[in-house]
């Protein structure tokens, strides 16, 4: 890495990181994007901007080169958080089809699954390719709060008397498993396939942590 810049401008937050784009630099980069966001309030939300950044910078090293300079920039916003990433070439980023068998572009596919919005843009010194990503009205990750929100109506109709006030880790994941169970019944009853479904979001959650 070649250092970091984090900077508050009163209601504003924005980082910037130069760095050299080469895969051995990639888990670093990982690591900052985590910890930025941890230090900003949205844990959460590291696990998908790491997979996003990941591509980004794979891209880079994929279609600029290795050892070229790149920057990353991260900025929240108004129930936003934006991410960009620059570099030095003007050629700009094009999505293939993924049923054509074509091993480069994909990661824009998978980057336009994981964001709200992306795209491309020329600049001064080449592009910068961006993508955001929803926040909740209070910062947090829109997936996890919604997960939040089925979970906690769930319990409220089960009457279990629960408070968030007394809530527990152990009660919580007790009612997410019955909550899982319960979909699996309402999957079958409808002619659905239990086990494919599970092995489907299995491999969905495994992609973006990963």
């Amino acid at each position: 890495m070649c250092g970091n810049e984090v900077t508050t401008n009163r209601s504003r937050l924005r980082c910037v990181l130069p760095f050299e784009a080469e895969p051995v630099r990639v888990r670093a980069l990982r690591r900052f994007v985590r910890e930025q966001l941890t230090q900003w309030g949205m844990p959460a939300l590291a696990a998908e901007v790491q997979l996003a950044v990941t591509e980004l910078a794979t891209n880079v090293i994929k279609h600029v080169g290795a050892g070229a300079v790149a920057t990353l920039v991260m900025e929240p916003g108004e129930g936003t958080l934006r991410v960009e990433l620059h570099d030095q070439s003007q050629v700009m980023p094009e999505p293939v089809d993924p049923e054509r068998g074509a091993e480069c572009g994909r990661g824009l596919h998978l980057l336009a699954g994981l964001s709200a919005s992306w795209g491309a843009i020329a600049t001064v010194a080449g592009k910068a390719v961006w993508c955001e990503f929803a926040l909740g009205a209070d910062g947090r990750c829109l997936r996890v709060q919604r997960a939040t929100a089925a979970l906690d109506g769930y319990r409220l109709a089960a009457g279990d008397g629960w408070r968030p006030s007394v809530s527990r880790l152990p009660v919580l994941e007790d009612s997410a498993t019955e909550l899982i169970a319960d979909l699996l019944h309402w999957l079958t009853a409808r002619g659905g396939d239990p086990d494919a479904l599970l092995e489907k979001a299995q491999m969905h959650f495994e992609a973006e942590v990963a």
